[in-house]
């Protein structure tokens, strides 16, 4: 069924756990991580990130297969845009029927951020859509092997409380340690800072930069208060891995070896979050 993340993030705060936000890339890894979710019986967020739209998938196609699998779903499935940069794309997306909207002005100012979170937020409240927003800035990662050489801002108790009540966005990204993409080494993911900005905010959390992070490390984030982390460099990892294993010669292989490589993946990370059953 389609959704809204409001319930399915209610429940993870509870119970600690959190949810997968699986993006997708074409509409054929949309259905291959719809599949994993059916089968395991757990909630998924379905997220296209705005600098994916081009050639292999556009937003219309993404909107209306998208619904189309997750109105089909036994499971709640939640339709979301990820990094949104453009507000008239996101609300594009808000009228195609994306039940989850990112806007993603984490890179401007604190004031420029609310205001634009706040006009998001305004025209996608009314029409029953939810709007994540980041505060503090989840870099671009390639060498965590050193810790002091990073463009990631950490997330303050004082912004994260301020930012909630000059916008009453519905989830906020949050920068304690990860990077977008892959990388060397592991991430120090500032887990002080988590737990004071968890209890400090009744808001859900979101972990960006998921991938290559380490599974102690988003185990103990899915513990302490994270109830969405995004997963995305280690789908393409995994369809990889499962190339090279297999070594397929014609093309209906490779696509069977990366579906698997890519529904791998995702069983994996539903079991480092602790994912769990939802009803809604």
């Amino acid at each position: 069924m389609l959704v809204t993340s409001k319930e399915l993030f209610k429940k993870a705060q509870e119970q600690h756990f959190a949810i997968p936000a699986a993006n997708f890339i074409d509409l054929e890894s949309l259905k291959w991580h719809v599949e994993v979710a059916e089968r395991l019986g757990l909630p998924l967020i379905l997220a296209l990130a705005e600098s994916h739209l081009g050639d292999d998938i556009n937003l219309e196609d993404a909107a209306l297969v998208g619904k189309k699998y997750a109105e089909a779903a036994k499971v709640p499935v939640v339709l979301h845009l990820d990094h949104g940069a453009t507000p008239e794309l996101i609300k594009r997306a808000i009228d195609l029927g994306f039940s989850s909207v990112m806007i993603d002005a984490s890179m401007e100012s604190f004031d420029v951020n609310a205001a634009r979170t706040k006009e998001i937020i305004d025209y996608a409240h009314p029409r029953g859509v939810v709007v994540e927003a980041e505060i503090g800035h989840v870099g671009a990662g390639e060498n965590y092997e050193n810790h002091d050489e990073t463009d990631s801002k950490y997330t303050t108790v004082e912004d994260a409380e301020n930012f909630i009540k000059a916008t009453n966005v519905d989830s906020l990204a949050i920068s304690i340690g990860t990077a977008h993409g892959m990388y060397k080494g592991i991430p120090e993911i500032n887990f002080d800072r988590l737990r004071e900005i968890a209890a400090a905010v009744n808001t859900p959390l979101v972990l960006h930069g998921g991938s290559s992070s380490g599974d102690k490390n988003l185990n103990k984030c899915a513990m302490s208060g994270i109830a969405k982390i995004n997963i995305f460099s280690d789908f393409l990892a995994g369809a990889m891995e499962s190339l090279n294993e297999q070594k397929p010669d014609n093309y209906l292989d490779v696509k069977k070896a990366s579906k698997e490589g890519m529904q791998k993946t995702l069983e994996h990370y539903y079991g480092i979050f602790e994912t769990k059953a939802v009803e809604v």
